[in-house]
């Protein structure tokens, strides 16, 4: 999982570095280190679930962050956005590593609602 992070973490990060870009976001210290929890927590979690699926969303995801994260620390003036659509007034600015965790995001939660609904027997219910 980490090399697939990291591979996508790195081409990100190149992304960034290559383009230049003339918009950028703010990351907070308060998210930085939130961003770092939530990737400790996939890494540490999402092998425990028999889904490949799973396991290849979880590692798009935590490379999106992880790149999101190395970003905050070496630019700190703003994390760079190089694709922009719809310009300046009401468009849209954001980098790769916003496209990896939404795409990671998408496919994780994907196929952890189809693995829980193939493997229902196997799932407890509390009251």
């Amino acid at each position: 999982m980490l090399c697939i992070a990291v591979a996508l973490a790195c081409v990100d990060l190149a992304d960034k570095a290559l383009a230049h870009p003339d918009y950028k976001h703010a990351r907070s210290p308060f998210v930085v280190l939130l961003t770092g929890v939530v990737m400790i927590g996939l890494v540490a979690f999402v092998p425990r679930i028999a889904s490949r699926a799973a396991f290849v969303g979880a590692a798009v995801a935590v490379g999106g962050a992880l790149g999101n994260v190395i970003a905050a620390i070496l630019w700190t003036h703003g994390v760079p956005d190089p694709l922009v659509v719809g310009g300046a007034d009401g468009g849209l600015a954001f980098n790769l590593a916003d496209v990896f965790v939404f795409t990671g995001d998408a496919l994780l939660l994907s196929a952890v609602v189809i693995y829980a609904l193939r493997n229902r027997a196997r799932l407890h219910t509390t009251m």
